[in-house]
């Protein structure tokens, strides 16, 4: 595993520097999906104008006005947020914390923030005096659909987060009560589907507000969703951040994390010699006992896990990994290993992130080499919806979440989502159908 870019550059090039553990590769990773997306949808958006689904606005900017005390106070209050952590990591964090708690923490270096803030500053006055008119003036523009895209990423970005969190408070409430603060500003926590509905109610919300067409955007958006969460899943299983299946007592694995095909009574075994990691989510260490997992099952029998032996074609991991040095720090300690991210886990499991990269780009291509031929709106976007579903359900299969009730039936929150996702793109399809006139 590769939790940050240390790892990376040690393991291809031979290298050691330590300044690049602050630099998370799942964050890498959400970073590139966000540019694949924009790249995706861009691309759609300028093609239906093209098509003359879409059309420009024209909107009135003044130019020549120097930097306002607004523009001065948002770049210094950014530029505090970033020196403040960004400094802080190099400065002021203990080498015992991980650079992900750290940045999630209250911690960081104030004199970093004051000196970013004065740049941040001083680089918006100096950029507003060169533009500086002795008049302002006001310009007629003309901004096209595909010119917004970037206010497209920042406000997916944004309240993608803030929805994540907030699905992910309720999804586990109880723990959220015991530390509402803690739960909305830690690293870990962060529920797919609540980032995908609040960003899309903001974003649909934004475009009414400029005159963009919902039906062609949510269209030209609808590729653009899925290659993102096929490259964020990348990250996931890269860095190892817990999103990983069930157990898969057909595998087994040793000290070191390498995995190979069980024999009779090798899962119990397994499940007995860690029995506190499994019941308690502990480990006794030396002569102290050390939380390592959030997963903890009471007792032994009701550890969840299915047995699924791969076909022989297949390496091992594809069916059971271990996800050895993960960024979550979970697992038994590896012999030998003193770095920050030593810890493998002790029985394998389904690498689900995987699975859901593989599904979920051929869904793209799918998407994208049909996207032509689709002539009437709102059908792509059902489509998606119905895909979507469809492959979170059958993952969440493999997966262990906190279940509710409904109509006698147990379901995790991501598979309740994804019946009613799945649901909504049909009948958004047959409404399509039914009530659109395709497009001559």
């Amino acid at each position: 595993m590769y939790p940050n870019l240390y790892y990376v550059f040690r393991d291809w090039f031979g290298v050691e520097w330590k300044f690049l553990s602050f630099l998370n590769t799942f964050g890498l990773f959400v970073a590139i999906a966000f540019v694949a997306a924009a790249l995706a949808m861009s691309s759609e958006l300028k093609r239906k104008e093209k098509l003359g689904l879409l059309s420009p606005r024209e909107e009135v900017i003044v130019v020549g006005k120097p930097a306002s005390f607004f523009d001065l106070l948002v770049n210094a209050l950014v530029g505090f947020f970033f020196g403040y952590k960004v400094l802080g990591l190099f400065l002021n964090k203990p080498d015992e914390v991980p650079a992900q708690d750290y940045v999630f923490s209250g911690e960081g270096s104030v004199a970093g923030g004051i000196l970013l803030a004065a740049i941040m500053a001083g680089m918006k006055w100096w950029e507003k005096n060169k533009q500086k008119l002795p008049a302002p003036e006001k310009r007629l523009v003309r901004i096209w659909p595909h010119d917004r895209v970037g206010d497209f990423v920042i406000l997916g970005l944004i309240f993608g987060i803030i929805g994540a969190k907030l699905f992910d408070s309720f999804e586990n409430w109880d723990e959220f009560l015991q530390d509402p603060v803690g739960r909305l500003f830690s690293a870990s926590g962060l529920t797919f589907y609540g980032g995908l509905i609040v960003a899309a109610i903001v974003i649909c919300w934004y475009a009414y507000r400029k005159g963009i067409s919902i039906k062609h955007l949510v269209d030209a958006t609808a590729p653009a969703l899925m290659i993102a969460y096929a490259v964020g899943r990348i990250g996931c299983q890269v860095s190892g951040d817990g999103d990983w299946g069930v157990f898969n007592s057909a595998y087994t694995s040793d000290e070191m994390g390498k995995v190979s095909v069980a024999k009779p009574g090798d899962f119990q075994q397994r499940l007995e010699k860690y029995s506190t990691y499994f019941t308690d989510g502990k480990l006794l260490e030396g002569d102290k006992w050390q939380f390592i997992t959030n997963r903890k099952y009471g007792r032994l029998d009701q550890v969840p896990h299915k047995s699924f032996k791969g076909p022989g074609f297949l390496p091992n991991w594809f069916f059971a990994y271990t996800y050895p040095q993960n960024v979550n720090i979970d697992g038994v300690l590896i012999p030998g290993n003193s770095q920050e991210h030593n810890r493998v886990l002790p029985q394998p499991v389904f690498p689900t992130p995987l699975y859901e990269t593989i599904i979920c780009t051929l869904m793209f291509l799918g998407m994208w080499f049909f996207r032509r031929s689709i002539k009437t709106p709102w059908v792509m976007f059902g489509v998606y919806l119905m895909l979507n579903g469809a492959e979170r359900f059958f993952i969440e299969t493999m997966r262990v979440n906190n279940t509710f009730t409904l109509l006698g039936i147990r379901l995790t929150q991501a598979e309740l989502i994804a019946v009613m996702l799945f649901l909504s793109g049909a009948l958004l399809v047959l409404y399509a159908k039914w009530s659109g006139k395709p497009r001559t």
